[in-house]
């Protein structure tokens, strides 16, 4: 969205300026690609790096803006939320030792902003979802108080007119909703842009969508939200359900969520898939473009058509279509959106390259790829990636193969030629593909993560296991190496002084809860049978009202008959709680000074966890 001033749209008097303006840049748009005016060579690459911030802790930052205005850098710019940044490459002709020089200049810019984080008690971190981001991290405090940013945010919730609903089904299950946007900061990805000959744009869009599963297989980095095992590439499903205007659907008649896959495969031209974009999602933001995009055409000069990319900039396809300007040259480019970010800027370039190496390798015989195979089998693909990774197996060609069978015997060596056609150096290539190579014969990043969450559980609680995964993440990022090569933690990465531990980091989170109108006699019974001293109780908005203790459970014991029938009537109703960021000392004192054995832990009026005289 750049530097625009944006506005609600609904009940604007913008509004319709906008849209004249939207419909002038589509025209535009046909008059330049009808005059042959878009750059077809050289063909340029370039990149946009989403990275983390968290504190000495472990934990998600709220020092981005601080951060970002140390860096004093023009590549950097900010996120959604306040532990999120982003760096912007220089686009480069895709020659020679690009990636390499790709590389060093995305290692050197991540190494100037871990030093301005540094004087913040900062670090980065790359992954597609922060293992110890929390409920707590997506209060609207966390919102970067940009106006874009809080405008999309009450845009969508008026439009929905309900609070934002996540359910994520994997081996765990993620039920919950929430009242912002914030989700989708839970998000960092490495896009990588590709500029495409505009006039040969149904199959090289087509292509992109046929191998779009295969390639995101090898690349899932995203396994957990909220210390649940969830997808592979858990990044698919959050994000289309953070941003999803689809509750009202009836009156905008989107028939997609604004994040996703596609229906069908492209037809038409360039400017047909900006005309479905605004066929099928209305525009949310508006602002005040001066500029006529048609008026400077007729002058001679390439416009920027300002308002089409606002609109485009709130529909988030996982290839998106993007239009630029470089050196007064207008072009267009297809921005990947679908790779996490991590685990290693070696494996990211590597990730890129391959994408870039098929897209550009394409045999002849997937010429016309929309007459050869089934949209729908392309589409199934890239979920079942999503979901399974290196696991997933695709329908490709009339056959039905294994990640590793496809990307072995098919993709890569695409991808090698696809490279070799551009003169790519084959140093370059043959360094950035091994990786690739070496990950199909061990683990991704996903797997990598779920085996090292995995053995940790054995011997830690969920959020200390969380934190010291972390640690161990950004450890073996310092070294470089890429994620095939990274050892499972050892569980000493990262060790807090117990004076210093905060609730959050002790409490029980999977509590055994009852609701006030419950049998008293047969939450009882639970309580005996499951050897349960405390079990909170909730009404029926599931708020914290109650709680049923082991002296209730004796009482019941010495006399069954005498039990209220309901446990409203007997619960305790007047609470001490804590907090999950107040500290584990707070919680000793608070127990010892009240002679109680537990303390319910709350965000407002909601139970987040339990904590005993076990845990102290």
């Amino acid at each position: 969205m750049g530097e625009l001033q944006v506005e609600k749209l609904r009940n604007n008097p913008l509004k319709a300026r906008y849209i004249k303006q939207l419909l002038a840049d589509i025209t535009a748009l046909e008059q330049i690609l009808e005059n042959k005016l878009f750059e077809r060579s050289p063909i340029r690459i370039g990149a946009e790096q989403e990275f983390c911030l968290v504190d000495s802790s472990w934990q998600p930052s709220n020092k981005a803006l601080e951060i970002l205005k140390d860096i004093d850098d023009p590549h950097f710019t900010t996120e959604l939320a306040l532990y999120n940044l982003e760096i912007n490459l220089d686009p480069i002709l895709l020659t020679g030792n690009c990636f390499s020089e790709m590389h060093l200049q995305l290692d050197h810019l991540l190494a100037k902003a871990d030093k301005a984080a540094e004087e913040y008690g900062n670090k980065i971190i790359l992954c597609g979802i922060l293992p110890t981001i929390s409920k707590r991290h997506l209060d609207i405090g966390y919102m970067t108080p940009i106006a874009r940013y809080q405008v999309l945010n009450e845009v969508i919730k008026e439009i929905r007119n309900k609070d934002i609903e996540l359910h994520i089904k994997g081996v765990d299950e993620l039920n919950i909703h929430h009242d912002s946007v914030l989700y989708e900061g839970c998000n960092t990805s490495f896009q990588s842009h590709l500029q495409i000959d505009p006039y040969d744009f149904v199959d090289t869009y087509n292509w992109s969508q046929a191998i779009a599963g295969p390639i995101l297989s090898i690349c899932t980095n995203s396994p957990m939200l909220f210390g649940r095992e969830l997808w592979e590439e858990t990044r698919i499903a959050l994000f289309t359900q953070s941003v999803d205007t689809r509750a009202s659907s009836f009156l905008l008649n989107e028939r997609e969520p604004r994040v996703n896959f596609g229906n069908n495969w492209a037809r038409g031209t360039v400017v047909d898939y900006f005309k479905e974009s605004i066929t099928g999602f209305r525009s949310l933001l508006t602002s005040n473009v001066q500029v006529d995009s048609l008026s400077e055409l007729k002058q001679g000069k390439i416009p920027k058509l300002k308002a089409l990319a606002l609109h485009n900039g709130t529909v988030y396809t996982w290839n998106r279509i993007c239009y630029g300007i470089t050196n007064g040259k207008p072009h267009i480019r297809i921005e990947n959106r679908y790779i996490p970010s991590g685990p290693t800027t070696e494996d990211e370039i590597a990730n890129m390259m391959l994408w870039v190496g098929v897209m550009l390798g394409r045999p002849k015989k997937y010429d016309s790829i929309h007459t050869k195979m089934d949209f729908n089998d392309v589409k199934g693909n890239f979920f079942s990636a999503a979901r399974y990774g290196m696991a997933a197996q695709f329908y490709w060609d009339g056959q039905l193969l294994s990640s590793q069978q496809l990307l072995l015997d098919h993709l890569l060596p695409m991808a090698f030629k696809g490279l070799y056609s551009m003169g790519v150096a084959p140093k370059d290539a043959e360094h950035y593909l091994k990786i690739i190579e070496k990950r199909i014969g061990s683990a991704n990043g996903s797997r990598w993560m779920v085996k090292s969450y995995r053995k940790l559980r054995k011997e830690y609680k969920l959020p200390e296991a969380l934190t010291i995964l972390t640690a161990k993440m950004y450890k073996s990022q310092q070294k470089g190496y890429p994620v095939d090569a990274w050892q499972l933690p050892r569980g000493d990465e990262f060790v807090l002084n117990k004076k210093d531990k905060k609730v959050y980091q002790n409490m029980n989170t999977k509590t055994i809860t009852a609701q006030d109108s419950d049998s008293s006699e047969l939450v009882l019974k639970m309580m005996q049978w499951k050897n349960i001293h405390h079990i909170p109780i909730l009404n029926d908005d599931l708020d914290l009202v109650g709680l049923l203790t082991w002296t209730d459970l004796k009482e019941y014991l010495k006399n069954p008959n005498k039990v209220e029938d309901r446990i409203r009537d007997m619960m305790k109703t007047e609470l001490i709680t804590i907090t999950e960021d107040e500290s584990m000392n707070r919680a000793r004192t608070l127990m010892e000074e009240n002679g109680i054995n537990c303390l319910p832990v709350v965000h407002g009026k909601k139970l987040v966890g339990i904590i005993t005289t076990k845990d102290l």
